[in-house]
């Protein structure tokens, strides 16, 4: 032991003092043996949120999925996203990833919503408690520095292989974003609008919801847009857990040194994100116009159609 002990504090880095790795695989070999009914019993619920969002979007016809995104981008964000949402799903489709766009998309969606039922209620908690943030920080601190690879081999242990396992590391590696964002937004809510609520009488749950998160609503969006890139930048490190969608056309591509499958997949990516990032952003912002919502894009338009057909039935 005292010549090992020499041997490290020489730096010969091959000499093992404290075999951490020896513990974490006898703990992780110690779940599996007796909790691992839990974590099968976890993948129900996630598959089935799944399965629901992937048979919606395979069931869409393609024409009316284009149609209804870019609806919705003319809306939040005008007619010039609008016509780039239009041009890129419709390459993404006449590059034969349209299959594969949508069950990307389900796998992100998925761990999105997963995101934003666990990261919203711990970034409001440790907004809210110093003592719950010092807590859950180094969770995050690790989450957001470990290598991807890393966490993949116990949650193939945990959970199998396939796309509930996919999510779930999709989940872990793209949640820290919001729960940081929402504690970011909801402490840097002006101290004047606090102490206002604060004299009219605001119980604590008014407090929070009626003024701290509006206000943070922002930030909180920001954080839900940097959770959807890191979902997506995920897809092709889980796709060697066999997780089906643009990640695999990548490793296929990869495997088969067939630069044009991981091109095509690559593509699909990076297309989809930026649709989604620009949507996302585009929520999170003040309008430019100066007008609401209503008076925007198709519904704003049709409103003015109806308003043109009233004015002249009038006349």
């Amino acid at each position: 032991m005292i010549t090992d002990f020499f041997n490290w504090l020489f730096f010969n880095q091959s000499t093992e003092i404290v075999p951490v790795g020896d513990w974490i695989a006898a703990f992780v070999d110690w779940l599996v043996a007796n909790f691992r009914w839990f974590f099968q019993a976890v993948r129900v619920p996630i598959s089935f949120i799944l399965d629901g969002i992937e048979s919606i979007f395979r069931a869409i016809p393609a024409i009316l999925f284009i149609a209804g995104l870019v609806l919705l981008a003319w809306q939040v964000a005008g007619r010039g996203l609008a016509i780039f949402t239009f041009v890129a799903l419709m390459l993404v489709g006449l590059i034969g990833a349209w299959e594969a766009s949508m069950v990307t998309l389900a796998l992100v969606m998925t761990a999105v919503v997963l995101c934003v039922i666990v990261g919203l209620p711990l970034g409001i908690a440790a907004a809210r408690s110093r003592r719950v943030e010092s807590f859950i920080r180094p969770g995050l601190d690790a989450m957001q520095t470990l290598p991807a690879f890393v966490y993949l081999v116990p949650v193939v242990m945990l959970f199998g292989t396939g796309k509930v396992p996919g999510v779930i590391v999709t989940f872990i590696f793209a949640v820290p974003p919001l729960i940081r964002l929402t504690n970011i937004g909801i402490r840097g809510v002006s101290k004047d609008a606090v102490e206002a609520a604060l004299a009219f009488g605001s119980t604590p749950r008014q407090m929070l919801w009626d003024v701290q998160v509006p206000l943070a609503m922002p930030t909180i969006l920001a954080g839900v847009n940097q959770s959807i890139m890191l979902a997506l930048s995920m897809v092709v490190i889980a796709s060697l857990i066999a997780v089906e969608g643009l990640g695999q056309m990548v490793n296929r591509g990869i495997g088969r040194l067939d630069v044009g499958l991981a091109a095509v997949g690559g593509l699909g990516i990076v297309l989809i994100a930026i649709v989604l990032d620009r949507i996302t952003q585009a929520i999170g912002k003040p309008p430019q116009d100066g007008l609401t919502w209503q008076e925007r894009g198709p519904i704003g338009w049709v409103k003015g159609l109806l308003g043109r057909d009233r004015s002249a039935r009038v006349q």
